[in-house]
């Protein structure tokens, strides 16, 4: 089985079971919890591989908890719902869902999905893992394929706090915590301005990758990816 577990956020305990029966037949761990307000503290003292977690819960509804999660981890998320309002849906996954199911569902579709899931997270790191950035810190320089990109202090400051965790989703206020340890008021705009212009540099010494990506209502993160990949 998978090191880190599959959280399954759902109230209907029978559905829950069954689907946690059908992951454990395919190699996979997982554990449940019924109500909303338990899922975060759960999450950041387990690290879970992936939530599936329903829109309709007690205490803290799926939508709430989904934004709440992406403030300090980018853990894939499946999305369910039994509301077929295509607002609902699309409001998920702009709060920062891979994916939703809607019910009912068959449990052997929420097996493929994640399969599928885990096969296209370990595609890219194999595709990433021969691509690296090296950062000078002193002359406060960037290396990616054996071009060097010359950086502002604030641009490098940046990029640098970003590329320790590789992934990691940063909201503005960290990203400010990093940079500004001198308690002065930075604005989310100053961070997101920063931000611009850091990628208008990059994408002109690197035109064919990809540093620093959005994540909607939650931050930015880093990872190197080529643009043909992108859109692959």
């Amino acid at each position: 089985m998978i090191q880190a577990p599959i959280l399954i956020v759902e109230d209907e305990l029978k559905l829950a079971s069954l689907v946690s029966d059908y992951l454990y037949q395919a190699n996979y761990s997982s554990h449940i919890i019924s109500h909303g307000d338990e899922v975060i503290e759960w999450v950041k003292h387990n690290n879970p591989s992936l939530v599936i977690l329903d829109v309709m819960l007690p205490g803290k509804d799926g939508l709430t908890l989904c934004k709440e999660i992406r403030q300090f981890s980018n853990v894939p998320i499946f999305m369910v719902t039994a509301r077929v309002d295509e607002i609902d849906r699309l409001l998920g996954l702009e709060l920062g869902a891979d994916d939703y199911i809607c019910k009912p569902f068959s449990p052997r579709e929420v097996v493929a999905r994640v399969k599928a899931l885990f096969r296209r997270l370990q595609g890219n790191l194999e595709q990433n893992a021969s691509k690296q950035i090296e950062l000078d810190h002193y002359r406060q320089q960037i290396n990616v394929d054996g071009k060097v990109c010359e950086l502002t202090h604030v641009e490098f400051q940046l990029l640098a706090t970003m590329v320790k965790e590789p992934g990691r989703i940063y909201s503005r206020d960290q990203l400010m915590d990093n940079m500004y340890n001198d308690n002065r008021i930075v604005s989310d705009r100053t961070i997101d301005s920063h931000i611009k212009k850091l990628r208008k540099r990059l994408g002109d010494y690197f035109p064919n990758y990809e540093f620093i990506h959005s994540v909607y209502g939650a931050g930015y993160r880093y990872d190197l990816v080529e643009k043909n990949e992108a859109k692959a």
